[in-house]
C-alpha cells in the first residue's frame, strides 16, 4: 500500500514537473523592501526634515524646563541647610510643578510626535504604492510583494519603487 501511494505521488509529481517550469518561466515576480523605502527614499528624508523643523521649537521648550528643573534642584540642594523649612518646602513644590508640567509636556510632545510621524509615513507608504502600481503594470509583472521572509536580489525592485517615487511628485 505504501509503495503504491509513493509511486502515485513520484508520477503525479513527474508530470507536474514540466508545467512548474513553463509557469516559472512566465511568472514574473517582484520584492520591494519597504523599510529600505523608509530609510532611502528621498520623500522619507524630505518627511524627516519637515517633521524636525515642526517639532523643534517644543524640543527646544522642553529642554530649556529641563535645565530649569535640574537648576532648581542643584540650588535647594546647595543651599538646602541655610534655608527655612517653609522656603524649602515651598521650593520642593515648585519644583514638584515644574516636574509634572514637563512630564506632561514631554507626554504631549511624543503623543503629537508620533501622530505626525504616522501620517508622514501613510503618504510615503501611498506614493511607494502607487509606484509599485505604476512599475506593475509598466513592466507586466505577475506578482510583487512588500512582506517575505526571504529573497533573491534578482527579483528585488526597491531602487526602481525609489526611482519612480522621485521622479513623480
Amino acid at each position: 500500500m505504501k509503495i503504491r501511494f509513493t509511486v502515485l505521488v513520484v508520477f503525479f509529481a513527474g508530470m507536474l514537473l514540466p508545467v512548474s517550469g513553463v509557469l516559472a518561466d512566465t511568472l514574473k515576480i517582484g520584492y520591494v523592501n519597504i523599510q529600505r523605502i523608509f530609510r532611502d527614499a528621498p520623500a522619507a528624508a524630505a518627511a524627516q526634515k519637515k517633521i524636525e523643523a515642526e517639532f523643534s521649537r517644543r524640543d527646544q521648550e522642553l529642554q530649556r524646563l529641563a535645565k530649569q528643573i535640574q537648576s532648581m534642584e542643584e540650588t535647594l540642594n546647595k543651599n538646602g541647610l541655610t534655608i527655612s523649612e517653609s522656603e524649602r518646602r515651598t521650593k520642593e513644590r515648585d519644583i514638584n510643578d515644574l516636574t509634572r508640567e514637563f512630564q506632561r509636556k514631554q507626554r504631549e510632545f511624543r503623543e503629537d510626535l508620533n501622530l505626525r510621524q504616522n501620517e508622514e509615513n501613510a503618504l510615503i507608504f501611498e506614493k511607494a504604492n502607487k509606484a509599485v502600481k505604476q512599475i506593475f503594470d509598466d513592466e507586466k509583472y505577475n506578482l510583487i510583494l512588500q512582506d517575505a521572509v526571504f529573497w533573491s536580489p534578482s527579483i528585488d525592485i526597491t531602487d526602481r519603487v525609489i526611482k519612480v517615487m522621485s521622479s513623480t511628485k
